[in-house]
Parts: C-alpha cells; sequence; structure tokens
C-alpha cells in the first residue's frame, strides 16, 4: 500500500513538473523565473500566461537553440510585492544566485519592480516586465543604456499612454453626458489608489479637464487595500460629481465599486479598476459591478487578431476564466523570447538584445508588437492600444477604441450610462 501511495505521489509530481516545464536542473532546459504577487490576481495571471506558453512550446519540443532544442523550465518566485519591498527583492535574488536563471518575466508593483530590476541588471539577465507602468521604468534605458539594456516592458503601456487613453476615455464620456443628458459642463472627481505609478497620470488629468469642458471638483486616495470606500464615494456625492474618474490596480477596486454600486452613484465611470479585468469581478462586487470601467488587455468576443482569440479560449479552458493583462508573460516567453532566441540561435542576453530591439512581432495583445528605444513597447493605431472595458448586465464588453484613429475590433459595443443616473439628469 505505501509503495503505491509513492509511485502515485511520483506520478502526480512528474505531472506537475511536465506542466510547468521542469526539472529545471536539465542541460537541456531555459530556465525562466516569473516573479509577481503570486497570492493575488496579478501574480496568477503572470503564473498562469507563462505556464500556457511553457506547455505550447515544450509540446513542439522545445526552442530551437542552435542545433540543439531546449524545454521552457519556470521557477515561481513569489515576490509579495503588493505588503513588502524586502520580500519583492529578495524573490529576485533568489532567482538569480539559487535558481540561476536565464530570463525573468512579471513584476507588478512599480516601486517594487524599479528595485528587482536593479538586482536583474546587476547580473545582466533580460527582465521583460509584465505588469507595471511607471515611465521610469524604460526612461532608465535611455539614461544608462549598457545597464538597463537588459529590461523591456511587455505590458502594459506605460502610464503616460494609459493616462492618454484614460483621457480619450474621459472626453468620449463627457461628450456622451451632453448630447444625451444636456450636461454641458460634467463634474469630475478622481478617485485612485496610493500609489507611485498613477502620480503622473493625476497630474495629467488636472490640466486636462478644465481644459476640455469639465470641471474638477475633488481628487480621493484611498488606499490600494481599502476594504471601505464610503468616507470617499459620500465626499463623491457631495461634490456633485457626474463623472467618477477611477485609477486602481489592486483590490480597492473591488470595494469601490461594490459600494458605488450599493448606493446606485448617479455618475458615470471612467478610467482604470484592474480587478474588474476578471470574471471573478462580479460575484466580488456581490452583483454591484456594473457600469465599471477599466483599461483591459483581453476580452471574451473580441480579438486584436487571428492569435487572439485561441489564447482567450485556451486560457479560460484551462484556468477557467478571461486572462487578465498580466497574461501577457505568454507573449513574453513565447514570442518576444522563444522567437528571438531561434532566430539568434543563444540564449546569450548580449546577443538577443538587438534582435528583440528591432523584431515587430504579431502577438495576441496586440495587432504588433515592437518595442521603442526606451524598450517600451510601443503604442498607437497597428501596434498595443489596449480596449476599454465596461460591466453591462453582469458581462464584460469592449467599447473602445470603436473608431478611435481608424481602430475597430470585431466584438465592439457602445458605452452605457446608469439607468439610475439617466433618471436623474434626463430632461
Amino acid at each position: 500500500m505505501k509503495r503505491s501511495i509513492l509511485i502515485l505521489s511520483i506520478l502526480l509530481m512528474s505531472g506537475l513538473l511536465m506542466a510547468i516545464g521542469v526539472p529545471t536542473d536539465a542541460a537541456d532546459v531555459i530556465k525562466i523565473g516569473v516573479v509577481g504577487p503570486m497570492n493575488f490576481m496579478q501574480g496568477k495571471g503572470q503564473w498562469n500566461g507563462a505556464t500556457m506558453a511553457a506547455e505550447e512550446i515544450n509540446a513542439n519540443g522545445g526552442v530551437q537553440v542552435g542545433k540543439m532544442k531546449m524545454r521552457i523550465g519556470l521557477i515561481k518566485a513569489d515576490s509579495n510585492e503588493f505588503v513588502s519591498m524586502t520580500d519583492a527583492t529578495n524573490a529576485m535574488e533568489r532567482l538569480m544566485t539559487q535558481d540561476k536563471v536565464d530570463f525573468v518575466v512579471g513584476g507588478f508593483r512599480s516601486e517594487a519592480v524599479l528595485a528587482m530590476q536593479d538586482i536583474a541588471m546587476d547580473y545582466k539577465k533580460l527582465f521583460i516586465g509584465c505588469g507595471a507602468a511607471h515611465p521610469e521604468l524604460c526612461e532608465r534605458v535611455d539614461k544608462d543604456y549598457n545597464r538597463y539594456k537588459y529590461w523591456f516592458r511587455q505590458t502594459p503601456i506605460n502610464s503616460r499612454y494609459l493616462v492618454q487613453v484614460c483621457l480619450i476615455n474621459l472626453a468620449t464620456v463627457s461628450g456622451i453626458l451632453k448630447k444625451e443628458l444636456g450636461i454641458q459642463t460634467p463634474n469630475v472627481a478622481i478617485v485612485a489608489e496610493k500609489a507611485m505609478w498613477i502620480d503622473p497620470m493625476i497630474k495629467a488629468a488636472e490640466g486636462f479637464i478644465p481644459k476640455n469642458g469639465m470641471k474638477l471638483v475633488g481628487i480621493w486616495r484611498p488606499s490600494d487595500k481599502a476594504t471601505d470606500t464610503t468616507a470617499e464615494l459620500t465626499a463623491v456625492q457631495r461634490a456633485d460629481a457626474q463623472i467618477i474618474f477611477t485609477i486602481f490596480s489592486a483590490s480597492v477596486g473591488i470595494t469601490f465599486a461594490r459600494q458605488a454600486g450599493e448606493l446606485k452613484m448617479p455618475a458615470a465611470y471612467v478610467g482604470i479598476n484592474v480587478e474588474s479585468q476578471k470574471d471573478g469581478f462580479w460575484d466580488a462586487t456581490q452583483h454591484q459591478g456594473n457600469y465599471a470601467v477599466t483599461l483591459n488587455t483581453y476580452v471574451r468576443g473580441v480579438d486584436y487578431n487571428d492569435l487572439t482569440e485561441l489564447f482567450i479560449e485556451n486560457y479560460i479552458k484551462k484556468f477557467g476564466e478571461v486572462p487578465d493583462y498580466t497574461a501577457a508573460t505568454y507573449d513574453a516567453i513565447k514570442f518576444t523570447l522563444g522567437k528571438a532566441v531561434e532566430e539568434t540561435g543563444t540564449i546569450d542576453a548580449g546577443k538577443l538584445i538587438p534582435i528583440i530591439e528591432k523584431a515587430e512581432r504579431v502577438v495576441t495583445a496586440a495587432a504588433k508588437g515592437k518595442f521603442d528605444k526606451h524598450h517600451d513597447i510601443v503604442f498607437g493605431p497597428g501596434y498595443a492600444t489596449g480596449i476599454t472595458t465596461q460591466w453591462q448586465d453582469g458581462k464584460m464588453k469592449g467599447w473602445w477604441p470603436n473608431g478611435w484613429e481608424g481602430v475597430t475590433y470585431k466584438g465592439m459595443v457602445s458605452y452605457k450610462l446608469p439607468p439610475w443616473m439617466i433618471e436623474k439628469y434626463k430632461k
């Protein structure tokens, strides 16, 4: 009996190892560290996307590296970066010194990624960011190329582009209020979590709002882990805000959306709420999350290109939910790294960098994935644009771009105002 249990345990462990592209100590394995907050949706998305890429590559025999095939081996590193900077830097140090990885993908909170980036650069390891948006991460490449050339950002578009899209969306929603409700100068409230990457977005919004026929009535900065946003919502109501510009990347996004839904806030939403990118958002908000809006990457039924639908459907089949944007670790491993390794016939970072810098590759999250001179993902028509989504009748729908700069994607819908807002303002 004991022998049977032992054999079963070995078989189960072997299945787990094969599923994530391990063992990583074999000579024919490319070791890739996946670093992120693994107890949160962002880290889980990073790990899931990486797992899918590794499994697909390994199922085809691996990556062609010169005359040999090499499999992908993944090493999970929990950065715990929402809670501890020390945990984040320790996770990266372990990848470098103990696990001796060839490459790293992931990272989420900009403050932590800046520190982890320095460690990866010390060891001259390619680190492809799949989560952090602050421009400084790529500006470092321009300031000190020889040190920071090992860094590339696969996703998201940086916070300057994020705010550009948010402001385009804000102007669009303002136009809807003017046209449909007769509100000529909409009052805008900014509610944004306390986080470094958001600061330049708020600064840009402060300048944009009054110059574009709107009035800024206040800025509120709850904790990114706040479990009660009643005070902020009450203040927003008192300010008579008709548009709420949200900027959330963490769990406060669920709290805010649920409580706003319970209060039936007579306001239109625009901005970012990363938690609303996941299917579980509807249940997490106790079915109060309708009309929540966020910049997004993957939406079921909306395709950037011929790769998108297959990736989304396979991801749902495997993990039971639509991927969030951090799952673009899939693109980082399968296309950015995988293709560059095959083209150069090496895993030497110094030889890979020029290839990655020049390449334009079709990826699941854009028409084409290309990096600019700062090693930042290129934003614009034909490249990465992202999608803006809204929860409508309990389902996530894509509503932007829907004609912007001539760009549209199959499956887009129109933006919806909350019915209680229409009831209050419609004349």
